[in-house]
């Protein structure tokens, strides 16, 4: 069959394109490239799913969402290794083995400060991947596995049964982005890269753990039916061959060899793309291993070496507060320069206020700093005995540093967040925000185009996307006429929406989509809900004290006034479409799964809610329907495991009539 022949030559082309950039860092093809040939897949696999096979590279993407992850007992276990914190006890650890083992050779590898997993193969095919857990059992996480793209999920020349362990990590740059990403949605930021790949790898839902770009090393085999291994290296050697992404390793038989590889592999860690904390020394020969034997905890062929965390003095010189994109003031300390785990620090995070105040944080104290995860730099305590004479304790500022609008702390957390609904250091978030699907949808106006307004100085203030003249949005192309005049017609098409939609676009903390909806279709009008009083808010459904005193904060604030008359004088609709006039499924909940063919998620959800239902992502006993379309997975087999009624979209559209 032509079709399956092209899907298998697909396969194949895409396979080797992932191992090439992934593992060897030699790309053989442009993304463009790559992502026509994907696309080309899976429109193949969607015209003939029984063709779809399940390690696809289609799947790198992640799957449906689960409900739990289910326990898997290790065929053979995970053992952890002996720590060695001292050159000495590696030294004592390599001594006692040569003397009795005079020609005993030495794998030194870095250790990745990551999450151990073991990797199952069966007839070449990757079946399961699980996390370590105790050693014995562990997690199931193969759809989120499966999303990272060094992992090969076919293998050329395998045995018939194969597993192998490795350690998940995030690499640093990915790191970096994502807590970029966090910053902008406001959310607390990982501490480290490992706690964020322990965390990505347990996500329920596989798309946030591909989008998460973690990678791994091998570095062992578990089991290899059939094939029989004389060394370490021989195994990780045979590794390759089957084109996984091996741990780099030396292999060595003199003392002080080893233990300047030790000390250059912590030498060179700022180089690697990965967090390590230390590096693992294992005896080469597997023979020599069984002879040498395990204790009940650790074998005693093998050790950890864990590089001690660099912890230097230094004074802090000056506190200066940083406004993010979502608003929150980050206050970083200025630190007199010191070296630290390779690199020059000059500043360090000192998180937020409470983090100040619990260390007695202030300017002119001497302070011991260290890179927390060997990333980022944080003051561990103050030296209160070097503490000069007239220092006084630091306090966020009231104001914003940026636009001087009243500073407010979470009513919910530790931050300190700026008010200004125009506030310029919140600008790009808040304009992207605005546009964004779910808010004002204005399509075209996506984040380069909104940066590029902004370095212009064309926009201020979402408002201002209002007031943009043919000849600014000219200018943003060469041969911009075509373009310029299909933004600017989608910005004024938008004028149109909802005023639900505006609700939410305001960013307003605390209003999400769904109670921009709700607060739509009980007040009416923007006005209206301006004018509501937080008793009048607390009344409604859903919306909390927290929530309501948000709400009237935020319109009290000079700067959103400015805003909202700005938006009122460019025509935009501060009226609702969503007043309900029937309320058939009032106090109803529906879960929405499967590919509905007849109406889009989106339109679904609206035609529930303006019937007075709410539509819900998760299947619980307080599930009143679960509508299920093509391809429906796990949420209709607990809806049928909780006995709650399923509708096919024929009886939804029904129940609508």
């Amino acid at each position: 069959m032509e079709i399956k022949k092209r899907i298998e030559e697909l396969t194949k082309i895409l396979d080797e394109a992932n191992y090439r950039y992934y593992v060897m860092d030699d790309p053989v093809m442009l993304d463009f490239e790559y992502d026509h040939l994907l696309r080309e897949l899976e429109d193949l696999e969607k015209a003939h799913p029984e063709l779809a096979q399940p390690n696809s590279p289609t799947q790198r993407v992640g799957g449906e969402a689960l409900s739990k992850f289910e326990k898997h007992t290790h065929p053979v276990p995970l053992m952890s290794l002996q720590d060695v914190f001292s050159t000495e006890e590696l030294q004592e650890f390599l001594t006692k083995t040569l003397e009795s083992y005079p020609q005993t050779r030495f794998s030194v590898e870095p250790k990745v400060d990551g999450l151990s997993v073991a990797l199952e193969y069966e007839n070449g095919q990757f079946v399961r991947g699980a996390t370590r857990g105790d050693g014995n059992v562990g997690e199931d996480v193969t759809e989120n596995l499966k999303t990272i793209r060094s992992i090969p999920m076919t293998l050329e020349g395998a045995p018939a049964r194969l597993i192998v362990r490795g350690e998940v990590f995030m690499p640093k740059a990915s790191f970096a982005r994502l807590n970029e990403q966090q910053e902008r949605e406001g959310r607390a930021l990982f501490a480290n890269p490992r706690n964020a790949a322990a965390g990505s790898l347990r996500q329920l839902d596989p798309k946030i753990a591909a989008s998460r770009m973690l990678d791994i090393y091998i570095f062992n085999v578990q089991l290899a039916e059939g094939v029989e291994f004389r060394s370490h290296r021989e195994s990780l050697e045979f590794l390759q061959k089957l084109k996984f992404k091996v741990i780099p390793f030396a292999v060595l038989d003199n003392a002080n060899a080893i233990a300047n590889q030790v000390m250059q592999i912590n030498e060179s860690r700022e180089d690697l793309t990965c967090d390590i904390d230390g590096a693992v020394i294992k005896v080469d020969d597997f023979s020599q291993r069984q002879r040498m034997g395990t204790t009940a905890k650790f074998p005693k062929w093998a050790v950890a070496y864990k590089y001690p965390p660099e912890i230097k003095p230094t004074v802090v010189e000056d506190i200066i507060v940083q406004v993010g994109r979502t608003g929150v003031l980050t206050p970083k300390a200025v630190v007199r320069p010191v070296r630290l785990a390779g690199t020059t620090v000059t500043n360090a995070t000192l998180h937020n206020q409470d983090f100040i105040a619990e260390r007695d944080i202030r300017i002119g104290d001497t302070v011991k700093i260290r890179k927390a995860g060997e990333i980022i730099p944080e003051i561990l305590e103050v030296d209160f005995s070097k503490r000069p004479d007239g220092v006084v304790p630091y306090f966020l500022p009231c104001s914003c540093p940026v636009c001087g609008a009243p500073t407010k702390k979470d009513e919910d957390g530790a931050f300190m967040r700026c008010t200004g609904a125009e506030c310029p250091a919140q600008l790009s978030r808040n304009i992207a925000h605005f546009v964004s699907r779910d808010a004002m949808d204005i399509e075209g106006l996506g984040s380069s185009i909104v940066e590029t307004l902004i370095e212009k100085g064309f926009i201020k203030s979402p408002a201002d996307i209002y007031y943009l003249t043919l000849e600014e949005m000219k200018s943003l192309w060469q041969k911009g006429d075509t373009a310029a005049k299909k933004l600017l017609a989608a910005i004024e098409q938008s004028k149109e929406q909802d005023v639900s939609r505006l609700i939410y676009a305001l960013g307003i903390r605390q209003v999400g989509a769904k109670t921009g909806k709700v607060l739509a279709t009980q007040f009416g009008s923007l006005d209206a809900l301006m004018g509501a009083t937080e008793e009048e808010l607390t009344d409604v459904p859903d919306v909390g004290a927290v929530t309501a005193r948000s709400i009237s904060d935020w319109f009290s604030q000079p700067q959103s006034q400015h805003m909202v008359e700005r938006l009122r004088e460019a025509g935009v609709n501060f009226e609702s479409k969503r007043a309900l006039t029937d309320t058939r499924f009032a106090g109803m909940t529906f879960v929405l799964t499967g590919a509905l063919t007849q109406f889009t998620r989106d339109e679904a959800t609206e035609k529930i809610e303006l019937f007075g239902g709410k539509v819900s992502g998760s299947v619980s006993k307080k599930t009143t329907y679960v509508v299920v379309g093509e391809n429906a997975g796990s949420k209709e087999r607990k809806a049928r495991e909780l006995n709650i009624p399923i509708l096919t979209e024929d009886d939804l559209l029904n129940m609508m009539q």
